[in-house]
């Protein structure tokens, strides 16, 4: 939802001036939009971009050298005037001439089209290009009627860098004609977008579905599919384009991976991973690849695919420089004759193969991280939905990550042999290494300083296993610095280590004292939900807190009821 605006029915003027405002070395305010602050130079040819608002970068953000020399704004996803078109066109003009660029609407074409006129009988020579990238709008057969998406931006790039070059008016309408031809772009939506003011997205995509063909107006696409993961979703994105390769083609690509408002970089980095592998498998080679945001849609949740099969004028034009608000190009650093020495990886865990009764010992540990695995996966969402009521939601994400590669390791270790200490060692270092924050290395320290008193040779015994857990205590508190009453996994961590150590003392076997202690640290983990943290995420927040138990002291005391569950059958 867009949430910040004054006045709805003003919110593209609005935000075109605060653009202005923030970018005054880029862009000069003119009616109906705006132009680069630098003039060009006498004769060079003036690049005019444009469309609705709502889709930044696109259109003001692409103004700036290299690129685009006028960009004209109209109101959200709604064409400029042509009143507005002929302004900024006559503000860019520096006598070479101007071509306009923009998607292919009906509105754009209009109030373009009629401004291109105003301007011819000024006497100001001007030619415009259409976009039409958008393989989901139009058959093969009819390429003509597909409307402009991402594809804009290869499309307008070709032509500024054309006309940086210092090409004449028919040359820079001719290359950004060639880059249109090569470009073709496919998008896949998973919601829709929501208006200033408005209450309710344009369109909604059905749970569980995703919407292939999307637009960039709001609207909705073409058909709906089940929803998929990301390799998925990269084959469909890849494979719809490489049914559009035209005749000819070469294998060198420009690629724009792009998200629409609302599907953010991390997201578009990881399917990015997928979408080059793909490419590279069809035996492509992508040439200089974009990842985010440059042609949005106000807070779509979407993104789009789009390749520009390159010659060697489109990759020179591809790759040239270019500074802008919303999109700057410098050129590659030069590849040093000798490559790059790496460091070596970092050692991994040592392994030492146990005598007899360790490797039976080493057996147990490892049926015990199983069942905890099994244990904290179907506790994740509970656990995520405790430490949300403070804190910032991932404890559950956290453990299960952490078990899940503590699990791995594990039987990596046990595969060879290993004894008592040595498994649970890569066990601690695989949790802490994956898990990471502070529940991964305060499990990983904790496994650990266990791991040393158990040993490679010889039987876990009651002796052995309560100077381990009192080590592991130590080593917890030691690391975090917290105490009981901070509401902490210290909260629940004390009792149990103070209950099994008492119960070895007096002669109680393993089994009984963990039973018993794993009792105690449940009680002292639901009593948390009467504390106010002092330490960690949730103490800025301290109030919302209360009357919900800590979230690490929950997955501990789970832990502990789980393995004295299973020693107990």
């Amino acid at each position: 939802m867009t949430r910040l605006y004054a006045d709805p029915a003003r919110f593209s003027e609005d935000q075109l001036r605060g653009f202005a405002a923030a970018y005054p070395e880029h862009a000069t305010l003119v009616p109906g939009g705006v132009i680069r602050s630098t003039p060009l130079p006498p004769g060079q040819v003036a690049v005019v971009v444009g469309g609705g608002s709502g889709h930044y970068p696109a259109f003001s953000g692409l103004v700036g050298s290299g690129l685009a020399t006028g960009a004209v704004v109209g109101n959200i996803f709604t064409s400029p005037s042509s009143r507005q078109a002929e302004s900024v066109a006559r503000a860019a003009d520096a006598g070479g001439g101007v071509l306009y660029c923009f998607g292919n609407y009906a509105g754009d074409r209009m109030n373009f089209g009629m401004a291109q006129a105003r301007l011819r009988g000024a006497g100001v020579d001007t030619r415009t290009v259409l976009v039409t990238d958008d393989v989901a709008s139009a058959p093969a057969e009819r390429d003509g009627e597909r409307r402009g998406i991402a594809g804009d931006f290869t499309v307008f790039k070709v032509a500024g860098a054309a006309a940086e070059e210092g090409l004449a008016l028919d040359a820079v309408e001719t290359a950004a004609q060639h880059a249109n031809a090569a470009t073709y772009s496919f998008g896949i939506a998973f919601a829709g977008c929501t208006m200033p003011g408005a209450d309710a997205p344009l369109f909604t995509v059905p749970e569980g579905k995703m919407a292939i063909g999307l637009g960039i107006h709001g609207e909705p696409g073409v058909e709906d599919a089940d929803m998929a993961d990301a390799p998925t979703i990269a084959r469909i994105l890849v494979g719809r384009l490489l049914a559009e390769r035209p005749a000819k083609s070469g294998t060198r690509v420009a690629a724009i991976l792009n998200g629409l408002g609302a599907t953010k970089y991390e997201e578009l980095f990881l399917l990015w991973g997928h979408v080059s592998q793909a490419l590279g498998a069809a035996g492509l080679t992508v040439v200089r690849p974009e990842v985010g945001e440059l042609v949005t849609s106000l807070d779509m949740a979407a993104c789009s695919l789009t390749l520009m099969w390159l010659d060697e004028d489109l990759e020179r034009w591809w790759c040239a420089p270019a500074d802008a608000p919303g999109f700057r190009r410098i050129p590659l650093p030069e590849v040093p004759a000798a490559p790059r020495v790496l460091p070596e990886a970092l050692p991994g865990t040592p392994i030492i193969q146990g005598d007899e009764p360790s490797i039976r010992a080493a057996a147990t540990i490892l049926t015990s991280l199983r069942a905890l695995r099994s244990a904290l996966h179907d506790a994740a969402a509970e656990l995520g939905r405790i430490d949300a009521v403070a804190g910032d939601g991932d404890h559950g994400r956290g453990m299960t990550k952490g078990i899940d590669a503590a699990v791995r390791a594990a039987e990596t270790a046990n595969s060879r042999a290993a004894g008592a200490r040595s498994l649970l060692n890569a066990a601690a270092d695989a949790w802490a290494d994956e898990a990471g924050g502070t529940s991964g290395v305060l499990w990983g320290v904790g496994l650990r300083a266990l791991a040393q008193e158990l040993g490679d040779t010889g039987p876990v015994d009651a002796v052995r296993a309560a100077t381990g857990a009192r080590a592991a205590f130590d080593a917890v508190t030691s690391l975090g610095g917290a105490k009981p009453g901070d509401k902490t996994l210290v909260d629940a961590f004390a009792p149990l280590v103070d209950t099994f150590t008492a119960a070895i003392g007096r002669g109680d076997d393993t089994v009984t004292a963990l039973g018993l202690a794993a009792a105690e640290a449940s009680t002292a983990a639901e009593a948390t939900a009467a504390l106010t943290p002092r330490l960690g995420r949730a103490r800025p927040l301290a109030e919302r807190s209360i009357g919900t138990p800590d979230a690490g002291a929950t997955s501990l005391a789970l832990c502990a009821r789980t393995v004295a569950e299973l020693l107990a059958k």
